[in-house]
């Protein structure tokens, strides 16, 4: 598998772009603030087709470019309890942080829904771009936060990590923490459910693509993510 990323203009967000191999169709997944020039030149030097737009949760720094980069014939995909996110995210910013983020790009941020959004639920497959995907709902940073578990590895890891498997985790699991739990949304009670009965089950041979930061490992993590001790999964 080839994975490629790269971050966000603003917020430091990670955008992913997955595919069986250069020449084939690809999953782009958060495409955040001001990453269509970025993209573009990665699909044209990689030679990659854009079939889907995967969201982990429908919050404005991992969505804001979905449309440009869906056009009109290509799905965003989104679990169905953060669905409603889509309508306008950019009306749940503060407006502090829309007036920096406006001053920082020259220009007033607008919102156009994708034509296409597919609803997920938890634990559906979705066969797209030739990879095989599962949806592993983990609420607690939203409502409809998801990751996206597939069993194969990018290629070139180093074979001594003994890593068979990669999530996708969006703003679930950081490498040395999760995702904050106090915006609109969030539930403390419902992200200890999700990184006991979701997160911990995953085996230590999972590459964990992170929403914001470096990548991880289930082993990793296990051993010393604070968050995740006294957990019993």
């Amino acid at each position: 598998m080839l994975a490629l990323s790269f971050p966000a203009a603003a917020f430091g967000t990670n955008c992913y772009v997955l595919a069986p191999g250069p020449g084939e169709e690809c999953l782009v997944v958060d495409p955040g603030i001001g990453v269509e020039d970025t993209l573009r030149s990665l699909l044209e030097e990689h030679r990659l087709r854009p079939a889907a737009v995967l969201l982990t949760h429908g919050h404005l720094d991992h969505v804001y470019s979905v449309t440009p980069v869906c056009g009109g014939d290509t799905a965003a995909y989104i679990h169905t309890d953060d669905r409603y996110r889509l309508a306008d995210p950019v009306a749940s910013i503060d407006p502090g942080t829309l007036a920096m983020m406006e001053a920082q790009f020259g220009q007033r941020a607008t919102w156009r829904e994708p034509e296409r959004v597919v609803e997920i639920e938890d634990r559906g497959r979705l066969e797209l771009a030739g990879l095989s995907l599962e949806v592993l709902h983990a609420p607690g940073h939203t409502e409809g936060s998801a990751m996206f578990a597939l069993d194969v590895v990018p290629d070139g890891l180093p074979a001594e990590e003994g890593l068979d498997r990669t999530v996708v985790s969006g703003d679930v699991l950081f490498a040395g923490s999760i995702g904050r739990t106090d915006l609109a949304g969030g539930s403390d009670a419902a992200m200890r459910r999700s990184l006991r009965e979701v997160v911990l089950p995953l085996p230590d041979s999972t590459l964990v693509l992170t929403g914001h930061g470096p990548a991880t490992t289930m082993r990793r993590e296990r051993a010393t993510n604070p968050y995740l001790r006294g957990l019993d999964a």
